[in-house]
Order: C-alpha cells, then sequence, then structure tokens
C-alpha cells in the first residue's frame, strides 16, 4: 500500500520505519527535510517538500507531530490548505492523527475530513519512544467502524494493541484518561522511593519486594530503579508531559470530572522545568521532593 507519514520524530520516525519494514511504500515529510531525507538512506521511500505532496497518492496518511497548532498547519496548511496533507488527499483515502492533542481538534479534523470524502481516525498513542521503536505502541482510536477496520491492519505493524473506542475524539479522550493515570503514578512511585531512602533502607530491595504485590506498576519495573540513581534520560520529556495533562485539565474544565492529584502533579512538573528539566524524562518528579527533603 502507498501510505505517507508526517513527523519524523523520536515516536514517528521508528513508526514510519515498521510501515517500510512491512513492505509499504512510505513517503515521508519532516518540518527539518533533513530528518525525513536520513530517514529515507535508512529505509528507502521518498522524502516529500510539502505534506500535500507527501499524501498525494496515499491510501492512508498518518499525521504525529507536536500540538494542535502544529496537526493543523500539517494537515491544513495555512489559509487556502494547498500545503496542507488535505489538499493533497484524495477521496475515499484515510488521514489517521496519532498525535495526542485535544478532542475538540479531533472532530474538528473530523469534520474537514468528512467535506472531502475522506476518512479520520484521531488514533494518539502510549509506550513512548521504546514502544515505537518496537513496534509494540498501544493505540487508542476514534472514528467510524468500517475506517478504523481498514486502517487496523496497516497500524498493527507498530502497535501491540490498537481498539477502537469511539466516535471522534474517543481516542483523545482515552489517551487523556492514560496521562491522567501515569501522572498519579509516577507520583506515588517519586513519593515512595523518596521515603525509602530517607528511611534508610535499600531502594533496590525496596522495589525488588514491593513489585510483586499490589504496588506493581510499569513505571515501577522501568523506571524505580533509574529514579532512585537519579537517571532521566529517557523517551518522554516532561515539556511533552505538561502539554499532555494542559489537554486534560481544559477537557475536565469542560465536562466538570474533578481533577485534584493531576493539578497538582502538573505543578510538580512546573518544577521540574525550573530545575533545568524540560528533557528530562517524565519519572524526574523525584527531584522536586529530594530538593524538599
Amino acid at each position: 500500500m502507498k501510505v505517507a507519514f508526517l513527523g519524523m520524530g523520536v515516536m514517528g520516525a521508528p513508526m514510519a520505519g515498521h510501515l517500510a519494514k512491512a513492505g509499504h511504500e512510505v513517503a515521508v515529510y519532516n518540518r527539518t527535510s533533513s530528518r525525513a531525507e536520513a530517514w529515507t538512506t535508512q529505509h528507502g521511500g521518498t522524502a516529500a517538500a510539502s505534506p500535500a505532496a507527501a499524501a498525494d497518492g496515499a491510501a492512508i496518511v498518518f499525521v504525529c507531530v507536536g500540538n494542535d497548532d502544529d496537526v493543523r498547519n500539517v494537515v491544513l496548511g495555512d489559509g487556502d490548505a494547498t500545503g496542507g496533507a488535505l489538499a493533497g488527499t484524495a477521496r475515499g483515502s484515510i488521514l489517521v492523527d496519532h498525535t495526542t492533542a485535544s478532542a475538540t481538534l479531533a472532530r474538528e479534523l473530523d469534520a474537514a475530513c468528512r467535506e472531502r470524502g475522506v476518512g479520520f481516525l484521531d488514533a494518539p498513542v502510549s509506550g513512548g519512544q521504546a514502544g515505537a521503536e518496537n513496534g509494540a505502541l498501544t493505540v487508542m482510536v476514534g472514528g467510524e467502524q468500517s475506517t478504523f477496520d481498514t486502517a487496523k491492519p496497516v497500524i498493527d505493524a507498530y502497535a501491540r494493541a490498537c481498539t477502537l473506542m469511539g466516535p471522534a475524539g474517543s481516542g483523545q479522550l482515552t489517551k487523556m484518561v492514560n496521562q491522567i493515570c501515569i501522572a498519579g503514578l509516577v507520583q506515588a512511585l517519586s513519593e515512595g522511593m523518596n521515603f525509602a531512602q530517607k528511611a534508610g533502607l535499600d531502594g533496590e530491595k525496596v522495589l525488588e519486594v514491593i513489585s510483586k504485590g499490589a504496588a506493581q506498576s510499569w513505571q515501577m519495573e522501568n523506571r524505580g530503579q533509574t529514579m532512585l540513581r537519579g537517571e532521566f534520560e529517557f523517551g518522554f520529556a516532561v515539556d511533552w508531559m505538561r502539554k499532555d495533562l494542559s489537554i486534560c485539565l481544559e477537557e475536565a474544565r469542560g465536562n466538570g470530572a474533578r481533577l485534584p492529584v493531576t493539578a497538582l502533579v502538573d505543578q510538580f512538573y512546573a518544577a521540574v522545568q525550573a530545575k533545568g528539566g524540560k528533557r528530562w524524562d517524565t519519572s524526574s518528579l523525584i527531584e522536586v521532593l529530594r530538593d524538599r527533603g
């Protein structure tokens, strides 16, 4: 299948790589063109000069960029949309947005795609850079069943799970639930590990014991020991988490959900940013507690 992938960041580049390995003909676009050219050197395919050019002739156009404004720019373009992907997308094709963005944007893009006879799926992912590189992402999808059924076998090239959650926007709402849960888990793990060290316990032994019980989590298994050592050079940066949490908090203001812990953790992440940790992994929350200890 001829496909396009827009956004060659730490997530998009390996995801597109899995599509190429699966035998698809992949055209890629990136705002910094050198990244797209580097990708084609490794994987083949073509580097397009614009989103519209990448989308030309593609059965499915995938997007994975930074935020709502970035998605609008790459999909709709500026003004008359001559450079946006939707301008080059043919009737009957599909646009899949893997960006973690707002549900409002998802519904906006769904409407724009319908006007052109294009299917749309909002499909944010979880699993981080490692999940993208290993082809083991969890994909949460909003859209029509028929569109999902067409796209899922292609998405499966880099997903271990891909689930339709409901109409347009449902994928983004599910990703918000994911980030809300992660924020609370990382804060609790940070407090627990900091407490263990202040109490004079062997932190690694504590992890070994409690990870066999009800406290076990992905965060504990994958970030517990590095948190103890003060190592935070991993894939998902604090800046990105704050962007995601701002989307969660904005949505909650609209639907009436109370997120007191999420709002508090967001402020702790602001403190990490103030310490120069904008690009640290999200597990760096423990550094704020150490300062206060």
